[in-house]
């Protein structure tokens, strides 16, 4: 698409500067910095987790359970946890997600490394780290406008947020994979819980962010605020689709990841090493898909994306569960994680672009619970059907769900395009059509709409 090719000025490429932009501002620089070294660890942990349990009882069930067990909290609790984001100062709340997750996988590493842990440690901790996850989420993806200078660079720290995640998943399972076949897994959460000190040290860094406690507002408590969100969210087309089309794919795709330990060693016959490879074969997807949105110029267009991708990723994982050959598998991971990750990635930020500010913090709850508040009710299940119909067919079925879900996005497109206009007219945003450098098929608004 045009907007990928350069600046109206005339460049013919897009460079190493523009894809990483909103590292001009000075606090998100830091953020990022710190984030690169902490997310590594934070993957190196799922995956030690999830072989950790399937080497303790090898059990698909108890791998769908812990996944429920991290992932629940989100959904109860991230809805209140978007009031509060909205009312408290977000730089605050984000240090202290980050030293309480710290204190979680110190506890990890103490019980492994001891010897003693066990199946209930394990789920204990995962709802603690699931608390945190509910206010963190929320509280990182509204923060990230208060640290990007100019709003023009907004879209492009959201895309390098997604690159870094998928950077640090494509690192992390493969040194995880490593150190758990040498050492074992409590050396991961070890890693982990040190590599905490530099997100933290990045945030304590930061300077010149205002103050934010918004007021309380005479007449609205929590829930009164609670529901004004909900009715906000629901009451936009846009906003309800992206939402519900996110918590499907969430539902019955994402949980693809608890079942990969099966796919490796029954599947795949391989071991750790194989399950990192997997694993960071869907972060090379991922990683790719995070750059092509990071070089993109604008959100415009993105509305055709979201289905697209969601279309792949669901294919991606029919044709998976089919697979029994390394090579093809390994392929079909990079297609997986490409297709998810855009399609998120997508989603967060037509969200960030379209939602009012003073709610921001309430949409992005939802975002939350859509993306990892339905996916521990998804885990649950495929660790209950994996047990029953085998983990090939369980994936196959989720796939399916996919497609489905991206076919009727695809279709609420023209109605959703009349409700998105005047919001992008009203931003500014689609007044760089009236220059030429659009074409209306990019655009995606049928020229006498």
């Amino acid at each position: 698409m045009r907007e990928a090719r350069g600046d109206v000025g005339g460049n013919k490429s897009v460079g190493i500067a523009y894809l990483f932009r909103a590292l001009r501002s000075r606090n998100y620089a830091l953020f990022f910095s710190g984030q690169m070294i902490s997310m590594v660890g934070t993957w190196m942990t799922r995956l030690a987790i999830s072989w950790l349990i399937y080497k303790l009882t090898g059990s698909a069930l108890l791998l769908g359970v812990v996944g429920f067990a991290g992932q629940i909290p989100s959904f109860l609790l991230a809805p209140l946890a978007g009031v509060l984001v909205d009312r408290w100062d977000r730089h605050r709340v984000l240090v202290w997600t980050q030293v309480l997750a710290m204190l979680q996988s110190t506890a990890l590493a103490v019980l492994d490394l001891t010897g003693t842990i066990k199946v209930s440690h394990v789920v204990g901790l995962a709802i603690f780290q699931g608390i945190i996850n509910a206010f963190d989420m929320p509280a990182r993806q509204a923060f990230v406008v208060e640290m990007v200078e100019s709003r023009d660079d907004l879209a492009n720290a959201i895309a390098l947020n997604s690159t870094l995640v998928n950077a640090s998943r494509l690192l992390g399972p493969s040194l995880g994979g490593v150190i758990i076949a040498a050492v074992g897994e409590g050396w991961c959460f070890a890693i982990d819980a040190v590599s905490y000190f530099a997100v933290i040290g990045s945030l304590l860094a930061m300077r010149g962010l205002k103050p934010r406690v918004r007021p309380l507002i005479e007449g609205k408590n929590v829930w009164h605020e609670l529901r004004e969100g909900i009715g906000y969210a629901s009451g936009s087309l846009p906003i309800r689709n992206i939402l519900i089309l996110l918590s499907i794919v969430s539902l019955v795709g994402f949980p693809y990841t608890v079942l990969m330990p099966i796919f490796a060693t029954e599947i795949l016959k391989g071991g750790p090493n194989l399950l990192g490879m997997l694993m960071a074969a869907s972060g090379v997807g991922a990683l790719g898909g995070a750059t092509y949105l990071a070089a993109r110029k604008s959100v415009l267009g993105l509305g055709r994306v979201i289905p697209a991708m969601s279309f792949v990723f669901g294919a991606g994982l029919v044709i998976f569960s089919y697979s029994n050959v390394v090579w093809l598998s390994l392929l079909l991971m990079v297609v997986t994680g490409l297709g998810f990750m855009v399609q998120m990635a997508s989603s967060n930020t037509l969200l960030q672009t379209i939602v009012e500010e003073d709610k921001r913090g309430r949409v992005m709850s939802f975002y939350t619970m859509a993306f990892m508040g339905t996916a521990p009710f998804g885990s649950l299940i495929a660790g209950w059907l994996a047990d029953r119909i085998g983990a090939p067919d369980t994936l196959f079925l989720g796939g399916l769900g996919c497609i489905a879900a991206a076919v009727w996005f695809y279709l609420s497109l023209p109605r959703l395009r009349q409700f998105v206009r005047p919001i992008y007219i009203e931003k500014g945003i689609l007044s760089e059509a009236r220059t030429g450098v659009f074409t209306a098929s990019e655009i995606s608004i049928p020229p006498n709409s």
